[in-house]
């Protein structure tokens, strides 16, 4: 039984060499025969370069070369696709997630789980921000969402060939892999770690990149946002309808003088702000029925190398050029 490790990378040249290093020592020692699934997501570094020369050294490396950054989603797409296995393990390639427990995920697959999270007990190298939003945003999209997504559990876990033959059953292009991983169900466990910091290199994950990934997750698994802005339209309704009846009897017991013009601007500007944030959150899932109606390819490979050769797509490409 065949293992692939799935490593999308993004501009993480000063991490690849230490991270095949301790991927292959572990696995070496597990004795399970295992192969390395590296996805290039348009690094504009020499990621790319790297990777070959660990793939000439080590055949057991497979290189994917996307045509330019489709994101993390994509890239972990194309990789879980391209696997081989009969269980699938992502791992970030900055090595925050720590290759040695892979031999307690495998422990957990061969007594009979089809999936196995990795769960983090702590996040060391973050800011408290960072760990707060994160701590939030699992809470809260459980909240929201008819699929419970495990909390502190990001891509880094294993995968059973069932569960990857059911996840390429997927037709969405829009993709948030960690909903989709829980929405395929399966028997599955976790086992808790704690997360270390990035080994080399700067993350690009900035607040405003995290902030629309939240977004993503939340408007792929719940219709909640819909629902609250419909709310929000009856509560509105129903005090306006209460201060026009009590303008009304107002008027009818004091008179009417002619003053207001405040509480008039700012009826109108809620009442407009309302009206813009139901037509957001509204336009957010218009635009994803908007993105799959296309029907384009999640990702787009450029060129593979495995087995020491070559793809025929580059075959192809060198010999028309």
């Amino acid at each position: 039984m065949t293992v692939s490790i799935i490593v999308p990378c993004h501009n993480e040249s000063g991490n690849l060499k230490i991270l095949h290093e301790r991927v292959s020592g572990i696995m070496d020692a597990c004795g399970e025969p295992w192969e390395m699934v590296c996805v290039n997501d348009g690094s504009t570094d020499d990621t790319l370069l790297q990777l070959i020369a660990l793939h000439q050294h080590d055949p057991r490396i497979q290189v994917i070369d996307l045509s330019r950054n489709f994101g993390k989603e994509a890239a972990l797409t194309a990789g879980l696709d391209a696997a081989q296995g009969d269980a699938a393990i992502p791992l970030d390639a900055d090595l925050q997630d720590p290759p040695e427990l892979i031999p307690e995920l495998l422990a957990q697959w061969h007594d009979g789980y089809d999936v196995v999270n990795a769960v983090r007990l702590s996040r060391e190298g973050e800011s408290w921000l960072k760990r707060a939003s994160a701590h939030f945003f699992y809470r809260t999209i459980n909240r929201m969402s008819a699929v419970d997504i495990p909390a502190d559990t990001g891509d880094f876990r294993l995968l059973s060939r069932p569960v990857l033959d059911a996840l390429q059953s997927l037709p969405e292009r829009r993709r948030f892999m960690k909903g989709l991983f829980a929405w395929v169900g399966f028997r599955s466990t976790n086992v808790y770690y704690h997360r270390a910091p990035r080994h080399s290199g700067k993350t690009t994950w900035n607040y405003w990149k995290l902030w629309n990934f939240a977004v993503e997750g939340i408007t792929s698994f719940s219709q909640v946002p819909l629902q609250l802005a419909a709310y929000l339209g009856f509560i509105v309704s129903g005090l306006a309808f209460l201060y026009a009846l009590w303008l009304i009897i107002s008027t009818l017991v004091y008179g009417n003088p002619v003053k207001g013009y405040p509480s008039m601007m700012v009826t109108l500007l809620f009442l407009g702000g309302v009206q813009l944030m139901a037509l957001g959150v509204i336009g957010e899932y218009l635009g994803r029925i908007y993105e799959e109606s296309k029907h384009r390819p999640i990702y787009l490979v450029r060129n593979t190398w495995k087995n020491q050769q070559r793809s025929n797509s580059e075959l192809n490409k060198n010999k028309t050029s």
